[in-house]
């Protein structure tokens, strides 16, 4: 499994309208192919910054599969009138958990 990584910094002040916009793509993630899941996290010290962890199956599910899809652009639609920046993203496989 991968988990993708997106540091995405958001327009000042427009933190809660990114947030519905990244609510309302969420089945956009849910529908696309080797997707696992999504969060979204939202830093506590700089609350313009944000990271989408998604899990796919493979890496060619993100990179291939909805990065050429009519969801990714859908995605990029409703979300990208936010960014400050684009994101900027990596791939990371686990190597270590903890047990709870």
């Amino acid at each position: 499994m991968i988990t993708e990584i997106a540091q995405i910094d958001i327009k000042p002040g427009m933190e809660a309208e990114f947030e519905a916009a990244a609510a309302k793509a969420r089945p956009l993630f849910a529908r696309a192919k080797g997707s696992v899941g999504i969060e979204l996290h939202k830093s506590i010290e700089k609350p313009q910054r944000y990271r989408l962890l998604a899990k796919w199956e493979t890496l060619e599910n993100h990179t291939v599969d909805f990065r050429g899809s009519e969801d990714f652009a859908a995605w990029r639609a409703l979300v990208g009138p936010y960014f400050a920046s684009p994101p900027e993203v990596e791939h990371t496989v686990t190597v270590l958990t903890s047990e709870s």
